[in-house]
């Protein structure tokens, strides 16, 4: 059965978040943006997830005027109170049993994660009334922590003196779950482990380990350790924040997105996250600048037109991160790549077409066009070879992990094009331009069809079983 339901626990107040939770909930703490549970809300989206029953407690009214009915989310969502929220989750939990018959995920509406866990988690097959998605890093003071065998949950609980892995606070959960939750109220129990611990007994909890999820992500180009946190304490929000930029960040290729633009990027968009503005607005900007460079080059202000380029260099990275950071990647979103190649060609023109104005030669027109000719087929086959291979051309291999750091990108024929002005020879930055990017074409193309053919052999082999 597809699951398209999520319960999520919103009840608490948090106390020891001091004066964050004085006169609202633990979940409307803001983290980069957005709010913990509106995290937790479009978190599960990603994953498929449309429906959400939401229990409320402690000022939770104020959760209500927040999220509404999830329509500004392109969800649905419902409330349950909970009035005896100062007990234990388990009780929260119990408050949604009537609207709950069919399967659904349990999360906790202050716990961060990748989308990833509840991909797999949705995915995962199971008769069992309860599936807990677990980490196996060591455990904290805080941690609940979990000892399972051959995949099936043998002991839960923050004291137990055995464990292997820890709870992650997310679970995929048949309606039987009630039942359990109703026989640990009447021993008296009301903490959502003791009603896991019990499903164990009867041999009806089970593990989804996050640690078996494939680490690499290929659209961001590096490895990515599935990851979680439960936010407790002021601390934990840093570090949160932290981990979200962090894992927001695509594998930088040319050294100087690597080594210079990644920090300041990620410090600008810990700061922009806070305000209103949108992913989508920040690239407008960007492309205003960056046209501002094609006009200044077209007409001859060339130093400031170099400085400038490194400016949109920065400015560029940060509009596809805040997406990721603040959950509000968007469809229009993805073209942004190619008006950056539009407006990275337009530089190339608009100096080609001053220098060819100063000098009366069309050595300068020549130049730009093979290299839009280069620049374009390089890029083609990256393209190409990422969605053919589902890996980057720049993760293939040990050479190409070293290769990236100098292959022809925006970011170096930036330092080719100031390092021409301020020489006085601007000429020469198209001729090293034009063979940095022939070099690159070239490379990328062999290492492209190395890879794949070496892929079609192995594809054969199988099928014809030699």
């Amino acid at each position: 059965m597809k699951v398209k339901k999520a319960l999520i626990i919103a009840a608490g107040q948090g106390s020891r978040l001091n004066h964050l939770t004085k006169d609202e909930p633990k979940s409307l703490i803001r983290l980069l943006g957005r709010s913990l549970i509106e995290r937790a809300i479009l978190t599960a989206k990603e994953a498929g997830i449309s429906e959400f029953i939401i229990v409320i407690g402690y000022h939770g009214d104020k959760i209500k005027k927040r999220l509404g009915d999830g329509r500004r989310y392109g969800v649905k969502i419902e409330y349950v109170e909970n009035r005896e929220w100062k007990k234990e989750n388990g009780v929260s939990v119990l408050k949604a049993k009537e609207l709950l018959n069919e399967n659904f995920i349990l999360m906790m509406s202050d716990h961060v994660f990748d989308s990833r866990i509840l991909k797999g988690l949705i995915n995962t097959s199971s008769r069992n009334s309860v599936v807990l998605a677990v980490d196996r890093r060591e455990p904290l003071y805080e941690d609940t922590k979990v000892l399972e065998k051959d995949g099936k949950i043998v002991d839960i609980g923050k004291d137990i003196k055995n464990s292997n892995c820890i709870d992650t606070g997310i679970f995929l959960c048949t309606p039987r779950i009630f039942s359990y939750i109703e026989e640990i109220v009447k021993e008296g129990k009301t903490v959502l482990s003791e009603c896991i611990a019990s499903a164990a007994k009867n041999n009806d909890a089970e593990i989804f380990d996050i640690t078996g999820i494939q680490s690499y992500v290929s659209g961001m180009r590096k490895d990515i350790r599935p990851w979680w946190m439960d936010i407790d304490t002021e601390e934990d929000l840093k570090k949160a924040g932290e981990i979200i930029i962090e894992n927001s960040s695509k594998g930088a290729s040319d050294f100087l997105a690597h080594y210079v633009h990644r920090p300041i990027e990620n410090r600008l968009v810990g700061y922009i996250s806070n305000f209103s503005i949108t992913p989508n607005q920040l690239t407008i900007i960007v492309n205003v600048l960056a046209y501002t460079v094609t006009v200044l080059f077209f007409l001859g202000y060339l130093l400031p037109a170099s400085v400038l380029t490194f400016v949109v260099g920065v400015l560029d990275g940060i509009d596809g991160k805040l997406a990721r950071v603040k959950l509000h990647s968007t469809r229009i979103g993805s073209l942004e790549h190619s008006f950056d190649l539009l407006f990275e060609f337009s530089w190339f023109i608009a100096l080609s077409l001053f220098l060819f104005r100063s000098t009366g030669s069309a050595l300068p027109l020549i130049l730009c066009m093979f290299i839009i000719l280069f620049v374009a087929f390089y890029r083609h086959v990256y393209d190409l070879f990422r969605k053919s291979m589902g890996k980057s051309l720049d993760d293939s291999g040990d050479f190409e992990r070293m290769f990236r750091r100098v292959a022809g990108r925006r970011n170096l024929y930036n330092i080719s094009i100031f390092a021409g002005v301020i020489s006085g020879y601007p000429l020469y930055s198209l001729v090293f331009i034009l063979f940095h990017a022939v070099v690159t074409a070239i490379v990328y193309s062999a290492i492209a069809m190395r890879h794949m053919y070496a892929a079609d052999r192995s594809d054969y082999t199988i099928f014809h079983g030699r």
